[in-house]
């Protein structure tokens, strides 16, 4: 009698013991099996992708070790399919674009909060809807907004301002976690080190899986490292603009194991070769309008580099863009560019630069003649020219104290 009671005992305190030990990891072990649940989804895509249709079937990986993040090797960018880039298909047209990406074996899909302010989230989350389990899905916290009108002159990293960004593009996009979440501009009010602590408490949260910086300077990526390890680096990065080939942002990121998605990658549509300086950009809806780089005399300075991708790639078979696109993946293996497109050409185009393989030999060939060909005009105006920092932000005195003003009570 008395050994049937121990027995029981026993087995009441290990039943017990299993119960709460599934409490405490049940969380993380739920992630783990949604994260794996998403990548087995994806990668069955990509085993059945018809052979010749034009796809992206390789995969690399932005970050390293605990924050690897696995994803196709080309992303969509989303921008263009509602802001900022004239005019734009119907609403069911866009959508069918995106799902011809998802079966074209795209696995990331960039957009942000500042897109014509939750517009475009709420867009690219009705798209998606049914294929979150196959995708991710990247937003952007950064910019001020007052009654949903932005503030051009002032940024807002504020951790109650992350949160609430958080929280509304989670409701825009329809998922439970965002798979990056970048910090859109450096906010020189708020030290980058609350950003970080911030962005590392919402990945605990299960809220976001991984977090990154848009148009940094080597300084802010190191000390937002320390505090919360940075999957990724989203910056400008094109033929026409290799700052981050000089400013050492892009050594840091292959030092660090930190992966770099270029946006804009074809120079906001230029270096597809389709702009010229009689291109009419539409004034309610296109920023192209306002840029240096994009003025009638720029553009036709600037289009004799068009005609050197003309010549390299006419011997080769392959486009301006597919040369531009696949300059970029042949630089390095941690690269993932997003160009956006509302066109299913386009894509197409797009997504066949992800099997154009350069010999070094060929890279120094197209980048010397693109080299020879001084860029005339800037990329943005004097105001988005100033948010992009040259140097440190902050004085080290002043750390320690605002991060703690800052993060305190989160």
């Amino acid at each position: 009698m008395d050994k049937d009671k121990d027995m029981s005992r026993r087995r009441f305190l290990k039943m017990a013991a299993l119960t709460g030990a599934a409490m405490c990891v049940g969380p993380t072990l739920n992630k783990v099996t949604a994260a794996e649940r998403v990548w087995m989804g994806k990668q069955q895509v990509a085993n059945n992708i018809p052979a010749g249709m034009a796809a992206v079937r390789t995969r690399r990986t932005l970050g390293h070790g605990n924050t690897a993040f696995t994803v196709s090797a080309m992303g969509y960018g989303c921008m263009g399919l509602n802001h900022n880039r004239s005019q734009y298909p119907s609403r069911e047209k866009e959508i069918a674009l995106v799902h011809e990406a998802v079966e074209r074996g795209v696995t990331l899909f960039d957009t942000a909060e500042s897109y014509g302010y939750h517009i475009n989230e709420k867009l690219v989350g009705e798209a998606l809807k049914g294929y979150t389990d196959r995708v991710f899905v990247s937003s952007k916290f950064g910019h001020k907004f007052v009654n949903g009108v932005q503030i051009k002159t002032e940024e807002d990293s504020t951790p109650a301002n992350i949160r609430r960004v958080c929280e509304n593009s989670l409701r825009n996009l329809g998922v439970e976690t965002l798979g990056m979440f970048y910090q859109h501009r450096i906010d020189p009010n708020t030290p980058i080190e609350a950003v970080a602590e911030t962005c590392s408490k919402l990945i605990k949260e299960g809220k976001i899986l991984h977090w990154g910086m848009c148009e940094v300077n080597v300084d802010t990526i190191r000390r937002a490292h320390k505090i919360c390890p940075v999957t990724a680096i989203q910056s400008e990065y094109h033929l026409m603009h290799r700052m981050v080939e000089t400013n050492g942002v892009l050594e840091l990121c292959e030092d660090l194991g930190i992966g770099f998605v270029p946006y804009s990658p074809l120079n906001r549509g230029f270096l597809g070769g389709m702009i010229n300086e009689y291109t009419k950009f539409d004034v309610t809806n296109d920023n192209r309008q306002t840029l240096p780089r994009f003025q009638p005399e720029a553009i036709r300075a600037n289009y004799r580099i068009v005609e050197v991708l003309n010549a390299f790639g006419r011997t080769r078979g392959i486009t301006p863009a597919q040369i531009a696109l696949a300059w970029l993946m042949n630089k390095k293996p941690f690269i993932v560019p997003i160009p956006g497109t509302t066109k299913l050409s386009h894509l197409e185009e797009n997504l066949r630069a992800c099997d154009i393989r350069f010999t070094a030999e060929e890279i120094e060939e197209l980048e010397t003649a693109v080299a020879a060909i001084p860029v005339v005009g800037s990329r943005y105006d004097a105001l988005q020219e100033s948010k992009i920092p040259k140097s440190s932000v902050y004085e080290d005195t002043d750390i320690l104290h605002d991060v703690h003003r800052f993060t305190v009570g989160l």
